[in-house]
């Protein structure tokens, strides 16, 4: 036989529910990036390099104590703006000891990788990439060391409501020298 609770539990019991929802409920986030077309994200970009990746440093930041990346790249080419020998920018992911952060839509960085990133911010502001992923374009080397630039997977084409497609053609790869003659013909529309 079991005995009823005391009125002081039960209020405990009745009330933890409506608490522990509460508390789960502001630490709920989620991430919604609108997908930019190409021209979008070429304008609104302050500066754009085509660049291999040299550094890939994660660390505790902010109050809350979030993890961070800081990607420094050698410059290869400059497309827009005028960055010098390397640039920096920060992804809102990374490892700090056993702690790792994976936040949807930012793209992850390896030593060696060679990418064209649009950033957005001015100093003293860290960069960041423009849309997460939207700002970074894959160079990739085919087998006669041709330097390709793979698009990312989505990316706005007009207005209305579009679907993402495996194998697209137009993600199809293009030479660097090709996409940043595309990237200077933006601009140029620009002004």
């Amino acid at each position: 036989m079991t005995q009823p609770c005391s009125p002081r539990w039960t209020r405990v019991l009745r009330t933890a529910p409506v608490v522990l929802s509460i508390a789960l409920a502001s630490s709920a986030s989620a991430t919604v990036l609108l997908p930019a077309d190409f021209e979008e994200v070429v304008t609104r970009s302050h500066v754009v390099v085509h660049g291999r990746v040299v550094s890939v440093q994660s660390a505790l930041t902010g109050p809350r104590r979030t993890i961070e990346s800081v990607i420094t790249l050698t410059v290869i080419e400059s497309l827009k703006g005028a960055p010098g020998a390397t640039v920096a920018f920060s992804v809102p992911n990374g490892q700090v000891g056993r702690y790792r952060r994976v936040l949807v839509g930012a793209p992850e960085f390896d030593v060696g990788d060679e990418v064209v990133v649009f950033l957005q911010g001015r100093p003293p502001a860290m960069p960041a990439l423009f849309g997460l992923s939207q700002g970074v374009y894959r160079v990739a080397r085919d087998g006669a060391s041709r330097a390709l630039v793979t698009p990312p997977p989505v990316m706005a084409r007009g207005l209305a409501a579009e679907r993402v497609v495996r194998g697209d053609p137009v993600r199809t790869a293009m030479p660097v020298d090709a996409f940043a003659r595309e990237v200077r013909a933006v601009l140029e529309r620009a002004r």
